[in-house]
């Protein structure tokens, strides 16, 4: 369970986090992050408050200054006491904050959304993408998640229980990639293979980041019953 909380720099930013720190969540949601300061104050509460370390940080990317300092922010992952482990664009308030057009291809917010996926890998931390506001409209979640997987997100916030089956389905691993995955798992395992970096496969070369991606792609499959 994530809570999303308020602000800290609201009246009821640090109660909130105080709040969550005694339910046993899994993480709390902070919003309007603009610096590295904003999340270890956050950190510092659960700190003082004796929150287990499980209990992680998801940062709303959301304003301009957000992604100016977006690197980092993103650097805190790497050092596990500041508690960071998911950014979560908040593409409605960069949309009014910026004053871009909103349009169905999401063309203007593009560059952004890439630079997200790529401060968060840096930072080795997972990412969202943002919600699609017309749940109605299963065409546009469809084709949002699509592109938000290709990206390289790894799974979308949203506003309706009608918008999880879309969603589960864009982002779940396809049984081709799957068996495309163990594959190159089952081909680095054999003992001809043993201490290999770069093995050929299928008439592919295929190095040992190929096969880090294949164990990360499994082991979500195997997380999610796909």
């Amino acid at each position: 369970m994530i809570v999303r909380v308020n602000a800290l720099s609201s009246e009821w930013g640090a109660d909130d986090v105080l709040a969550t720190a005694k339910v046993e969540a899994d993480g709390i949601l902070l919003p309007k992050v603009v610096t590295p300061r904003d999340v270890l104050e956050a950190g510092d509460v659960l700190d003082d408050n004796f929150a287990p370390d499980t209990v992680k940080i998801w940062a709303m990317i959301e304003t301009p200054k957000a992604l100016l300092n977006i690197g980092a922010i993103a650097e805190l992952g790497r050092d596990p006491a500041s508690r960071l482990a998911c950014f979560v664009a908040g593409t409605n308030d960069l949309i009014k904050e910026t004053g871009i057009l909103a349009t169905p291809d999401r063309r203007y917010l593009m560059p952004w959304l890439m630079q997200m996926v790529l401060a968060a890998r840096a930072g080795g931390l997972d990412i969202l993408d943002g919600v699609s506001n017309d749940f109605r409209d299963s065409d546009a979640l469809a084709r949002e998640c699509t592109e938000a997987a290709a990206m390289g997100f790894d799974g979308k916030s949203l506003i309706h229980p009608a918008q999880i089956e879309g969603a589960n389905r864009a982002f779940a691993p396809s049984a081709e990639a799957v068996a495309a995955a163990r594959a190159v798992k089952d081909a680095f395992a054999l003992a001809e293979n043993a201490g290999k970096g770069v093995i050929a496969l299928n008439g592919k070369m295929v190095e040992r980041l190929h096969l880090a991606q294949a164990e990360k792609l499994l082991a979500k499959a195997a997380a999610i019953g796909a």
